[in-house]
């Protein structure tokens, strides 16, 4: 027997017995091995253990009670992958049954000679109301992943608790917060694999001095292995498992401007005319709650936004390639003259009270009912009630917020309360309103382990525990997965009422598949240099989870940003895969025109981005054919360095552009670690001969450092306004050479709308002084030309032939590169492109 580092209990594990296997496939039975500890639950005595090598290197371990009674999540709500199946002799991975006199029944996963992970001497615990499954690590390991949390990228391992319990909160530090997502990453050795634990309940994942160890609420251990060996193939073998990242619209990738306080539609009409007037890019306008009636769904303030004149300033956003985003929560005002509470009440598809009644909190517009995704109408209703909306406003894209679900209320605050009362927000009480006793006895309510949720108990700020779902399920079970089910509900609905169009959702909550739905923002940060800096890494960590458009609140949520802060944040947050600035109501506007400084910023910030959004665009589709993260640490690209395991102060965008914010208040120059290799100037084509060291790079308050990597050809497009414009210009080239005169890079185009369009991959290679154009797969037609090539660290070149025949071109030359003007390639055939 020995004692677990979850609990004090000394707890005696279990034996192994029945064992039979095949080519693929692993099984025994699993025994309490002594007296039952029960140290927060049940032990229950009888398990089962279930491995399978799904694939060549993807490992499921699942071990589950005997009895089939713990729940687990169903495949009408998550779908994974299950993998042809491989054979174990040749499977990346290996699996080895041990056993201990401390910890009895173990396991070890292997990479060759290399255990991944290994529990041999930490008992399971394995009871109805937890669960606890330890493994040992090596000493300071590399642990990337394991949120939604703010927190620096590479995770303390010698003190961290992550808690995953969806929770409305303001970014507090190394705090649980909107979404959960088990999966964490390790390098070691220069190598990267990972592993993921697929279950819904509210857990603690705890790293201490040499070891990791979950432990979770309920369900299952259930946990998938991920052979890498590099990060992008880890991401690659995650998301093949939980769902590859969706399509998104290609004018996504473009500048968002929104806040929480505009006071009418003609506020908002003056910030996009005033985007406009400042020569700063604005690809969609959204609106807070502060649009809607009451801050009722699905409804418009008819004072300061009547339809009539959203309707119009949708008309203008589209005349001039632009769009619209507005709010949804998803809490329902209780009032049976509130058409969408009274048709979902009608069709029963609302969260239930143990009594059968209906579970009522309270939002912003007052007493609020939740749907309930499990009901069987559920998401008719939803999907109904969205059309009708869309009817009026066919409104850009989805903002989901507020589904953690967020209540401010503890309990169903609203039960048996009056339609017409409106009740104030706890906040504004003076003094606030004491908690609730807790109810102990009820272990479902105040579970015996309590997880580092900070709040008093698991129900505060959103749906009780103990509140019931159609199919017989407490919340308690399912909490996690709320934004989840939302998140679908909503993209279903996107993609029936607009057929072969992608949608574009954003959601605050989310959970492990996400990706393949909806994009995300990092929620309520604060306008600070410390979030700013955090920024970068919680954009890492999404990476990870397999939700690659993502980004945080420009400038900052909550505070008064600075107009420093405000430039530095818009020079990082330009790289964001997902970039938008928003602010909350009370703050001080920060939309980028507002100050000179950040207006030069953003200006230089955004022309680098829309220039690269064809190269963002590659990046993404990478994304949804392998998983692949936009932005990125260098620690991805350059594992066997150890000086970037813990740089979460530079991001990169795919593999060949190198981005070092300014993230220190009135500084005006930073030290950026460049790995060896060549690395060019974005603006004067200077070259720093990277050696795994810090350079001190200028950076003037309107600057933002940017990098070309050596050895990589990036595809850009002329700048325009808006992303429509600018794909209607001309296409250029970067041309990066590494040491040995090599680059190689490419491209991937389609109409960036719809689901079946034709589509073209093609590659860029140069070397020996010839740039080769090769078209991979696909039919789609470029209709804008290569006008123009940038040769960095190439500076003789005085002709140019195409596939043989002189052609004529303007040719400059800047601080050793070549620039090549004046060219009309077409892009659709196989080209050499020669230079002497």
């Amino acid at each position: 027997m020995a004692t677990a580092h979850g609990c004090s209990a000394v707890c005696p594990g279990y034996s192994a017995g029945s064992i039979s296997e095949s080519d693929t496939e692993f099984f025994a039975q699993l025994t309490l091995a002594g007296p039952p500890c029960n140290a927060y639950g049940t032990d229950i005595e009888n398990l089962t253990l279930n491995v399978r090598f799904d694939t060549m290197n993807r490992l499921h371990v699942h071990i589950q009670d005997f009895a089939n009674q713990q729940y687990q999540i169903p495949e009408s709500v998550i779908v994974l992958d299950r993998g042809s199946g491989a054979d174990k002799k040749t499977s990346s991975l290996n699996f080895d049954c041990t056993h201990s006199s401390t910890g009895g029944f173990g396991f070890k996963v292997s990479r060759g000679a290399q255990v991944l992970f290994d529990t041999t001497g930490h008992p399971l615990i394995f009871e109805d109301q937890y669960i606890e499954v330890t493994s040992s690590l090596p000493i300071n390991a590399n642990i990337y992943g394991i949120g939604e949390t703010p927190d620096h990228f590479r995770r303390d391992p010698n003190n961290t608790t992550k808690t995953l319990w969806n929770r409305d909160a303001a970014d507090p530090f190394r705090q649980n917060v909107y979404g959960s997502h088990s999966v964490y990453m390790e390098l070691r050795d220069d190598q990267f694999h990972g592993v993921y634990l697929h279950n819904s309940h509210g857990m603690d994942i705890a790293l201490s001095s040499g070891m990791i160890q979950y432990r979770t609420l309920g369900g299952t251990a259930d946990l998938y292995f991920f052979g890498g060996s590099t990060a992008l193939d880890v991401i690659d073998q995650y998301t093949e498992l939980v769902g590859r990242p969706n399509r998104i619209p290609y004018w996504s990738l473009g500048f968002h401007n929104c806040r929480y306080g505009y006071k009418s539609v003609y506020e908002v009409d003056g910030v996009i005319a005033n985007y406009s007037k400042a020569g700063i890019p604005l690809e969609a306008a959204w609106t807070d709650i502060d649009y809607m009636d009451q801050t009722r769904d699905f409804t418009f303030d008819s004072i300061n936004f009547p339809l009539s004149e959203m309707q119009r300033q949708l008309a203008y956003l589209h005349q001039h390639g632009q769009k619209m985003i507005l709010i949804t929560d998803p809490a329902i005002q209780v009032n049976m003259s509130y058409g969408p509470y009274a048709r979902g009440h009608r069709q029963d598809v609302f969260i239930k009270n143990a009594d059968g009644s209906e579970y009522i909190g309270q939002v912003w517009p007052g007493y609020t009912a939740f749907p309930d995704w499990f009901a069987p109408r559920a998401a008719s209703w939803w999907g109904d009630e969205l059309g009708r909306y869309f009817e009026q406003l066919a409104i850009d894209g989805m903002w989901i917020d507020m589904n953690e679900a967020s209540s401010f209320c503890t309990g169903s605050c609203g039960s048996g309360k009056p339609e017409s009362e409106v009740p104030p927000f706890p906040w504004t009480l003076d003094p606030p309103p004491p908690h609730r006793p807790l109810s102990t006895n009820n272990t479902f309510l105040v579970p015996p382990y309590a997880i580092h949720n900070p709040e008093t108990e698991l129900s505060d700020k959103t749906i009780e525990t103990i509140a019931r779902h159609a199919n017989g399920v407490i919340e308690y079970h399912v909490h996690n997965l709320y934004g989840y089910m939302e998140s679908k509900a909503t993209y279903d609905f996107l993609v029936n009422y607009r057929p072969n169009r992608r949608p574009f959702i954003l959601s605050r909550s989310t959970f492990a598949g996400s990706g393949a739905l909806v994009s995300h923002w990092t929620g309520d940060n604060a306008a600070t240099w410390r979030d700013l800096h955090l920024s970068a890494a919680s954009v890492f960590d999404f990476g990870i989870f397999g939700i690659p458009m993502v980004g945080a609140d420009i400038c900052g949520f909550n505070g008064n940003t600075t107009e420093e802060l405000c430039a530095r944040w818009i020079e990082l947050g330009a790289f964001y895969p997902f970039s938008r600035s928003h602010n909350a109501i009370g703050m001080v506007p920060q939309e980028l025109y507002r100050w000179d400084v950040v207006a030069e910023a953003s200006r230089r910030a955004l022309g680098v981005r829309y220039s690269l959004l064809p190269y963002f665009y590659t990046c993404y589709q990478r994304s949804v054919e392998r998983g692949w993260p936009i932005a990125r640490p260098l620690v991805f690209e350059f594992p066997s360095v150890p000086a970037v395991v813990d740089n979460d102060r530079q991001l990169m965008v795919g593999g060949g552009i190198l981005v070092s914010p300014v993230l220190v208040e009135s500084a005006t120059s930073v030290d950026a670690f460049f790995p060896a290799g060549l690395w060019y100037d974005w603006y004067d084509y200077s070259v720093i001969k990277g050696a795994d060291d810090n350079v001190r790079l200028n950076a003037p308050l309107e600057h933002i450092n940017v990098h070309v990597r050596g050895g990589k050809i990036v595809p850009a497009q002329v700048p325009a306004m808006t992303t429509s414009r600018s794909r209607e210009n001309d296409f250029y080239l970067i041309v990066a050479v590494d040491k040995h005169g090599t680059s190689a890079g490419d491209l991937y185009v389609d109409d960036g709308e719809t689901f079946d369009t034709a589509s073209r991959w093609m590659q860029f290679s140069f070397a020996n002084s010839t740039l080769k154009i090769r078209q991979c797969s696909g039919q789609y037609n470029v209709a804008q030309p290569l006008s123009m090539l940038v040769f960095l660290g190439v500076s003789a070149i005085s002709a140019v032939t195409i596939n043989g025949a002189r052609v004529q071109a303007n040719v400059s030359v800047s601080n050793g590169s070549t620039i090549v003007n004046g060219l009309n390639i077409d892009l659709n055939g196989e080209l050499d492109i020669s230079f002497v």
